[in-house]
């Protein structure tokens, strides 16, 4: 039986339930992301319970690879900020314990957290992302739910355009009514108006029943294409009752998945290498059949070298220039050309250009063609990288989760989460340029998918690095000391004595001074002698001079203090 030390065992139940906790905030606070921006394809489409859950899981499914990093990142500052906040972290170095051994436990919870993350984006992820843009698609193609507006045109009803002044909402009666039938097109338009009317949905919702009372309709006749536009007809029809059918589906009809299926979205790394593979065999022959027809093609009666297989017994291949017969073959005096006829002159370059262009938009539609095969491989790529970069993402948010939460020792919250959500949109914002890029064909797909892990890759191993050697990387004074020391400052603070131990007289001090400010010249004279390079150099690198003076001063300040 494999025993679990007290230590393991106690950050794995502090980390476990924050871990879950966080994700299922940062999965909940992604999920209304997703709803604010496609809540226009779900509003008002009379939409039941159970289609809008199916597609809430499903969005949910796919949200999944944004959310987890994240809440790896928050769940680790939280845990060692809070354990850095108690002391308690300190209390385990005391024991000997270091860092990287109370971190080990969750390493390889999180290890096995990043392998379950590759099984699901190549495994349930392709089904989710499927079935929810599979639905989504449905509900945009859904006609809206019938709920006419006052005041205002309704125009949701294909054909036709309604005016409603007032309504009861008891009897469902609709008051001074005007309606637009464009439905047989702008040239043969119908107007109605009506005093009232109903307005309902057939037994089989793909009609609605449309009832006016007390009204007059206006009818132009310009379909009957025996009047000119000057003079053209109209007719009028008064009417005390008068029924219309209106075709409107208002049936949920659900996609076929196999469409969608046959994308990127939907297809794991064995189909999405598959379909890399015979698209990009696909490019190769058609590349190297327009490379062939680009060398082998004459221009003006010369034919370009022609590769042949040599007969004398071995495989060899030789470029053999192959001419056109001799028959065909003139020689032409371009001066002559050119210059004796001016209207011939221009013929013949009016029909080079001509040509020219030609060629140039044939090829420019072959490129158009082969582009998209390469966007179609480009896009496959970078779904078939993505199913790695969510494991590596897992890790390196842990290592820089855990270190930060051991370096600020800030629990609770407040700090984690400010710290998680400024990480993670830079993450997010690095991601998306190279997931551009890579889309667009300005890098390798690798460079581009990879970018953001391999940006944050240097931060966890410097900041694990630093925590595990109790490095105070968030010291605001270690760094304003550091960049005095670059510009050539220092600063020394002293203690306020209530007793002096040495008097010191005016006379010795002016003594003192006087030698100072001897040095202080001699070593600007030699500053303003050097170089610009090497002044350059030495405000990285210290000038020994500075440093001879400074402990020249140190002394003479320890004398004068008192």
């Amino acid at each position: 039986m494999i025993r679990v030390k007290r230590l393991y065992r106690y950050m794995l139940r502090s980390y476990v339930p924050l871990l879950l906790m966080t994700f299922f905030i940062c999965l909940f606070i992604v999920l209304m992301q997703f709803l604010w921006r496609y809540i226009d394809d779900l509003v008002g489409k009379g939409l039941s319970i159970d289609v809008i859950g199916e597609l809430f899981f499903y969005a949910a499914l796919t949200m999944v690879p944004m959310a987890l990093p994240l809440a790896i990142l928050l769940a680790s500052l939280m845990i060692f900020g809070n354990l850095g906040e108690k002391f308690e972290l300190t209390a385990m170095k005391a024991s000997g314990i270091s860092l990287l051994k109370v971190m080990s436990p969750l390493i390889i919870l999180i290890s096995f957290i990043a392998v379950g993350a590759f099984f699901f984006q190549n495994n349930v992820l392709p089904v989710a992302q499927t079935k929810m843009w599979t639905l989504l698609y449905s509900m945009r193609q859904k006609s809206p739910e019938l709920e006419i507006p006052q005041g205002v045109f309704y125009t949701q009803i294909p054909g036709y355009n309604f005016y409603v002044e007032s309504k009861d909402r008891d009897s469902g009666t609709l008051f001074n009514m005007m309606i637009y039938d464009v439905s047989r097109g702008f040239d043969n338009a119908r107007v109605i108006l009506a005093d009232s009317g109903h307005l309902k949905s057939a037994d089989d919702k793909a009609h609605l029943f449309l009832q006016l009372y007390n009204g007059e309709q206006f009818e132009n006749l310009r379909e009957n294409g025996a009047y000119s536009q000057s003079s053209q007809p109209y007719r009028s029809e008064n009417f005390d009752l008068k029924e219309i059918l209106l075709a409107f589906d208002a049936n949920f009809t659900r996609m076929d998945e196999a469409g969608m299926r046959n994308q990127y979205v939907g297809k794991n790394m064995t189909q999405l290498q598959a379909t890399i593979d015979s698209v990009g065999l696909r490019v190769d022959s058609i590349g190297a059949v327009y490379a062939k027809e680009i060398k082998e093609r004459p221009y003006i009666n010369v034919t370009p070298v022609s590769t042949v297989r040599s007969l004398n017994g071995k495989a060899a291949v030789q470029e053999v220039r192959i001419p056109y017969p001799a028959a065909s073959v003139r020689s032409y005096n371009i001066d002559s050309l050119f210059y004796a006829d001016l209207h011939r002159t221009r013929n013949y370059l009016t029909g080079a250009i001509r040509r020219v262009q030609t060629i140039k938009q044939e090829y420019e539609f072959r490129s158009f063609v082969m582009e998209e095969d390469r966007a179609t491989i480009r896009r496959h790529g970078i779904e078939m990288h993505r199913k790695f970069t969510l494991s590596f993402a897992c890790l390196v948010f842990f290592f820089i989760g855990a270190p930060l939460g051991a370096i600020i020792r800030k629990g609770g919250i407040g700090t984690p989460l400010v710290i998680s959500v400024l990480l993670f949109i830079f993450y997010y914002i690095i991601d998306n340029t190279g997931f551009k890029f890579a889309r667009d064909g300005k890098t390798a797909v690798w460079e581009g998918v990879w970018l953001s892990s391999f940006v944050l890759l240097p931060l966890g191993v410097f900041l694990t690095y630093k925590a595990m050697r109790d490095s105070a990387v968030l010291n605001g004074d270690a760094y304003k000391n550091f960049f005095r020391r670059l510009r050539g400052l220092q600063r020394r603070e002293l203690e306020l004595k209530q007793y002096a131990m040495e008097d010191v007289t005016p006379a010795r001090a002016m003594a003192s001074l006087r030698p100072m400010l001897d040095a202080c010249n001699e070593v600007k004279e030699q500053w303003d002698a050097l170089p610009f390079y090497r002044k350059a150099f030495y405000t990285i690198w210290r000038f020994k001079p500075f440093d001879m003076l400074a402990e020249r001063m140190n002394s003479l300040i320890d004398l004068l203090a008192n």
